[in-house]
């Protein structure tokens, strides 16, 4: 990250008192957004052009280190991270046939192609399809050119089933198989750019529900808190927010459709995320309206410890499937066990370009890790009928273990933003 964004890494220990982590008056609550809150976006450098080069450029390695001759991306989350193209999704297909040795090669219906022409970089060509006409048999034309009619095609993982079948129906000559080994091989890992870009939104994030936890106050909705979430995530130059739940509603881990209204005594969960640049981050805070009773505390300190363990255990050469029972390990000896008793989850996902993407923190995934790889790291407890705890922050593997990114990790059940 540049130093000129280093300036908005300056918070210090955040005091129940100054979280407000109690009844406020009317006019603190209505208050929105702290003044002090600016855009940290601006200024931000994108990827550039030489950034999609050098991901093609790994893209074709991995089509050789794993026998495939070329590789076909449809609309989606796979050909915005290869192309920078954004394309909406229908029955007509559209997409872009990457190989070990040409350049991009892109199929599109005819009556788009003037518009395509605005999207994809200059001297890239474009085949067109007629609406008549069957787009696969286009797709099997630019194999032929390419010399790989009768090879390998792998299919993006992201591509519909219609396309897959499509694909498999009219090119009986080559072989289509699954692409996953080379998105998910060039995705799996990030660069410095893509790390910096989820420090800033973990940032962002932290920061929002740290401004949205000073308007806590008695018979306030959970809708009343994700709309102070919201509004300051967005002053900060970002878009999304977080998804409260109090009281019992917190052990659903991901929420319950039950109404309540804040009580003195209630956990307070908060889950959500924002992205820069495309790059998405993904947070959870809990903490206590009131005084925490001795369980709530206890509970809460037993899922912070099992984090630490996680983030400990993630170092490269370890496998995905040991980071998720380290941090089991310290639930289930704690007495909330065995398995997914009361932790009722894998351990973390992927995160980058979506929310949730390859690759998984849980138990039978042997994959070990890489320096650049990014997870979010998030044990919980959830005790039906009473309360719920979750901690996330998340973490990027490092050559010589993990860092939570972001910043402001939590310390106690009333210090959810830590020192920094």
């Amino acid at each position: 990250m540049s130093p000129s964004r280093r300036s908005f890494i300056k918070t210090g220990t955040i005091s129940l008192a100054a979280l407000g982590l109690g009844p406020l008056s009317a006019s603190q609550a209505a208050s929105g957004p702290s003044q002090e809150l600016e855009n940290l976006v601006k200024g931000i450098e994108p990827l550039g052009p030489d950034d999609y080069t050098q991901r093609r450029e790994k893209a074709a390695r991995l089509l050789a280190e794993h026998g495939l001759d070329a590789l076909f991306v449809g609309g989606g989350t796979n050909l915005l991270y290869f192309t920078k193209v954004g394309w909406w999704l229908s029955e007509r297909v559209f997409g872009v046939v990457l190989s070990r040795k040409k350049d991009p090669i892109w199929v599109c219906p005819a009556f788009e192609a003037k518009r395509a022409g605005e999207l994809v970089p200059a001297g890239q060509e474009i085949r067109t399809w007629e609406e008549h006409e069957d787009p696969y048999a286009t797709i099997g034309g630019v194999l032929k050119d390419i010399g790989t009619a009768t090879g390998k095609l792998g299919a993006a993982p992201d591509l519909r089933a219609f396309e897959v079948f499509g694909l498999r129906r009219t090119l009986a000559a080559a072989q289509v198989v699954d692409g996953a080994p080379v998105t998910e091989g060039c995705r799996g890992t990030k660069t410095a750019k893509e790390i910096a870009f989820m420090d800033l939104a973990n940032r962002i994030t932290k920061l929002a529900f740290r401004e949205g936890f000073k308007t806590l106050r008695a018979g306030m909705t959970t809708r009343d808190l994700a709309g102070a979430i919201s509004a300051a995530t967005q002053k900060m130059g970002s878009s999304g927010g977080g998804g409260p739940q109090f009281g019992p509603n917190t052990a659903f881990p991901h929420g319950s459709q039950v109404p309540r209204t804040l009580a003195t005594g209630d956990a307070v969960l908060v889950d959500g995320g924002c992205a820069v640049e495309g790059y998405h981050s993904d947070v959870t805070r809990t903490v206590v309206f009131g005084k925490p009773s001795d369980k709530q505390r206890r509970v809460w300190d037993v899922v912070r410890k099992a984090q630490a363990a996680a983030l400990a255990a993630a170092k490269p050469g370890a496998t995905c499937e040991s980071v998720d029972a380290a941090a089991r390990k310290v639930i289930t000896d704690a007495g909330y066990g065995p398995g997914y008793k009361y932790f009722a989850h894998r351990l973390g996902h992927g995160i980058g370009m979506e929310g949730h993407e390859y690759p998984y923190l849980v138990k039978g995934n042997p994959l070990r890790l890489e320096p650049g790889m990014t997870f979010s790291n998030e044990p919980g407890i959830y005790i039906y009928g009473e309360f719920g705890i979750r901690t996330e922050d998340c973490m990027v593997v490092t050559e010589n273990g993990a860092r939570h990114l972001g910043g402001m990790e939590a310390v106690s059940i009333e210090g959810p933003f830590g020192a920094d």
